[in-house]
């Protein structure tokens, strides 16, 4: 499957991230199942434990707009250059509470594409029954 439209988004989307401390810049862009995209970016704050992920952001606006149903998320991130950039185990988690352990998490580095399911990265996910 052809990802560079969702990298693309994703690329756009780091630009308006808002990381004064690290640096470290990200981007995502959600692709729901109704083909609609939402981007997100990481946005950092003082107190370290408020800053939210860029994925969490683009599930948030998603979640907030109505949607439930996701298909992919393409992740772009890094200081200096882009590198591969992988979901925190909270963003994981937040994946696997509205996506299949199919859902495509996809990686970008500037040339290289890497794909993983969600249940790849996240087997045996916290789940109430």
């Amino acid at each position: 499957m052809d990802y560079s439209f969702l990298i693309e988004q994703a690329k756009q989307a780091r630009g308006n991230s808002y990381s004064p401390y690290s640096q470290f810049r990200v981007g995502a862009a959600l692709l729901a199942k109704s083909g609609k995209v939402y981007q997100g970016c990481n946005v950092e704050n003082t107190a370290y434990g408020d800053t939210v992920c860029a994925e969490r952001i683009a599930f948030f606006k998603a979640i907030s707009e109505g949607e439930r149903e996701f298909s992919a998320i393409a992740i772009v991130g890094g200081k200096d250059k882009i590198v591969f950039c992988p979901p925190c185990g909270s963003c994981r988690q937040v994946m696997s509470e509205f996506c299949s352990p199919d859902f495509c998490v996809i990686f970008y580095d500037g040339e290289d594409i890497r794909t993983q399911t969600l249940e790849s990265l996240l087997p045996f996910s916290f789940e109430v029954k």
